[in-house]
């Protein structure tokens, strides 16, 4: 342990800095709550602060969740318990950035979510005076452009805040399909007796043409099934906001979440405000960033939710990374149920983003059988796409 930190630990502040350091991993990214904050302190309190690499490994025990979490995790330890570089570290984040056509290079110093975790409302001031530059746009990115394709889980918290900005206005047009009803039409192919013989007796015994009748087009209804697991919670929280539009837009909109347990949300996402909406939500959902039996909670929609959602060429939209606790237990059954009892099945995964991505995991082999289409929504450009791919 660094000389500032057993300082801390005498005077009594060892819990306090404890707090603090949880709280940057929160505004970086983490999906961290006060629970968290109590296991930390006990995790060192039976380890010890003698040894400094015993603290870190206590601590990212209880804090670290995924494997793609250990490397802001890592870097947030080493400037938070004052690592010598700290300063360097800080300016080289801070420095703009150039993007190319070939993508971005990966930062040399930390994180941009984790430099604004720690410095707080600095972090977006720029460090000298903005000079205006001219610049071939044949050759660059706007920024606008450049979040259009940025994943969500490498935003930064400002980033993040124009995104929502952005999918406060998306919407998804569904296309129209026909229904058993009919309804009056110049062209068809059912002639409507009722409105022709109404139409004879007006005529006083004149020829009157015949009324005629064509099935009806309307709007499928849409059922949105969303994984608010621990690895889905970045990816869940920026699609609420989707969902509140889409909600919003239309009627016959149904969105459910599950992690261990299903919950409708669906009368909480009707309010017009999304952020009285998302309130709502976040009160009535008991299981937010716990874990995820996908399994369990698609038997409970097939058994409580299906009969009275799945009607009238209903289109589901399965919203999941994939990774159940329960090993795909079950799941495959409840996955050919439900895509027996709906028009189409969409399964979106934020794993589809990643290029190396293989379907290995057992709950994805089981669920990749049932679905009609595979597409990934872990950036805007990914949802923009979904109305091209219904359509």
């Amino acid at each position: 342990m660094s000389v500032v930190a057993g300082r801390a630990a005498a005077s009594g502040h060892l819990a306090e800095n404890v707090l603090h350091f949880v709280r940057v991993l929160r505004a970086a990214g983490l999906a961290l709550g006060p629970a968290k904050v109590l296991d930390a302190l006990a995790a060192v309190q039976a380890t010890g602060i003698d040894n400094r690499e015993d603290f870190r490994s206590a601590l990212a025990a209880v804090l670290v969740s995924r494997r793609d979490q250990l490397e802001i995790f890592e870097q947030a330890f080493d400037l938070f318990w004052r690592h010598p570089r700290l300063v360097e570290k800080m300016i080289a984040a801070m420095l703009p950035r150039v993007h190319s056509r070939t993508g971005d290079a990966p930062p040399p110093g930390i994180p941009e979510r984790l430099a604004q975790a720690l410095l707080g409302e600095r972090a977006g001031k720029p460090l000298e005076p903005e000079r205006e530059l001219e610049l071939d746009a044949a050759f660059t990115f706007s920024p606008r452009e450049v979040l259009q394709r940025k994943d969500f889980a490498t935003m930064t918290a400002g980033e993040l805040a124009e995104v929502r900005a952005m999918l406060a206005k998306l919407r998804l047009p569904l296309p129209r399909r026909t229904v058993r009803r009919t309804e009056p039409a110049h062209r068809g192919h059912v002639v409507d007796l009722r409105a022709s013989l109404r139409g004879m007796t007006g005529a006083a015994g004149m020829a009157a043409p015949l009324r005629l009748r064509a099935r009806r087009r309307e709007v499928p209804p849409l059922v949105v099934l969303c994984d608010i697991s621990g690895s889905m919670d970045r990816y869940s929280r920026m699609l609420l906001h989707f969902l509140h539009a889409v909600t919003n837009d239309r009627h016959r909109v149904h969105v459910l979440v599950f992690g261990t347990r299903l919950t409708n949300i669906t009368r909480h996402l009707r309010h017009r405000d999304v952020d009285v909406a998302l309130a709502r939500v976040t009160g009535a959902v008991a299981d937010w960033t716990g874990g995820t039996r996908i399994g369990t909670a698609l038997a409970a929609f097939n058994r409580h939710w299906s009969r009275r959602l799945l009607g009238q060429n209903a289109l589901v939209l399965l919203i999941s990374d994939g990774l159940d606790a329960d090993a795909g237990e079950g799941l495959g059954f409840q996955m050919e149920r439900l895509s027996k009892s709906c028009a189409r099945l969409a399964w979106l995964n934020p794993l589809l983003g990643y290029a190396r991505f293989e379907p290995r995991a057992a709950g994805v082999r089981a669920m990749l059988p049932h679905v009609d289409d595979f597409l990934p929504v872990h950036n805007l450009q990914s949802i923009r796409q979904l109305a091209k791919a219904f359509a």
